[in-house]
């Protein structure tokens, strides 16, 4: 395992015991980067650390983190502090999908194959809306989790990422993140404008929005319709990368959208599998020096945010 003194770039991946996360852990520890691999789930990332080892990757540990404890954040940091003094690259891929299924069916890979056979990707989607709702208390785990643990664990780690020669951050978004999907027009441009838009102002915006959907007014005040929470916590993840990568130029702070993958998060319904959605996010992480910062990228380049 690397040491204090080693030159090999360090990697924190937040849920990395499975889908998306455990894929890019493995392309990243691949490319000779040392991984901290951490889950909410000692077991399963412990497990999830094993299996890297069986493929011969040596360079990954795990650490515990629930992104939404602040003392869990911590803890982390306080590891990396000690152990490396520094980190390379984070990657902000722990999510959560912001609603519930209908009744309590079972979303096996198996069950999903048979099902969603022959559908394109609207019609999925479509699929997933009949089977799911969202509540109040979804709502507020998804942006607790998807915006705000993102949030915490970047501003965290910030100290580390600057004692680095070229910190990194890759927060993974969503195709559902795009500004197209909110339709007041005002929030919109507010949400496309990193130059004057801040953290407060994200903060009142999320406040405002839990308040509207309390009320069953989400829709009409010009939130998005259908997985509204996600969409915003997403949303609101891409505004605070460009406002986070513009008061830190000294870093490389981007978004990535992995596609429809096929993964929990989404009931196994996407149609690219982790390896493919994962390449797409570790590529970002390893992006050469001095490039693109406050970026979008889909498809492996540069996108539009809206």
């Amino acid at each position: 395992m690397s040491g204090p003194g080693d030159t090999s770039r360090i990697a924190v991946v937040t849920g990395g015991n499975k889908g998306i996360g455990l894929e890019v852990c493995r392309q990243l520890a691949s490319a000779g980067v040392t991984v901290v691999l951490t889950a909410r789930d000692e077991k399963r990332g412990a497990e999830a650390v094993e299996k890297l080892t069986g493929l011969g990757l040596s360079d990954v540990i795990f650490h515990q983190l629930d992104i939404t404890d602040t003392s869990s954040i911590e803890r982390l940091a306080e590891l990396l502090k000690s152990r490396f003094g520094r980190l390379n690259i984070l990657v902000n891929n722990a999510a959560f999908n912001g609603h519930e299924p209908v009744g309590n069916p079972s979303f096996s890979p198996e069950m999903c194959i048979a099902q969603l056979s022959g559908m394109d990707a609207a019609q999925r989607v479509e699929w997933m809306r009949q089977n799911s709702r969202e509540t109040y208390d979804t709502a507020v785990k998804c942006l607790q989790t998807n915006y705000y643990g993102a949030k915490h664990v970047t501003e965290a780690l910030l100290p580390l990422l600057q004692s680095s020669s070229d910190g990194r951050v890759v927060n993974v978004s969503s195709g559902f993140g795009l500004l197209r999907y909110i339709g007041s027009e005002e929030l919109k441009q507010e949400l496309n404008d990193p130059e004057n838009l801040t953290e407060e102002r994200l903060d009142e915006l999320l406040a405002a929005f839990l308040k509207d959907f309390k009320a069953g007014a989400a829709e009409t005040r010009g939130w998005p319709k259908d997985f509204s929470a996600y969409k915003v916590a997403k949303a609101s993840l891409s505004a605070y990368t460009r406002v986070f990568a513009r008061r830190h130029p000294e870093l490389r702070v981007n978004c990535v959208d992995p596609g429809y993958v096929k993964t929990e998060i989404n009931w196994n319904s996407g149609y690219l599998t982790p390896e493919e959605g994962g390449s797409r996010v570790a590529a970002v992480a390893l992006l050469p020096a001095r490039g693109p910062t406050g970026a979008l990228f889909a498809n492996g380049k540069e996108a539009s945010f809206v």
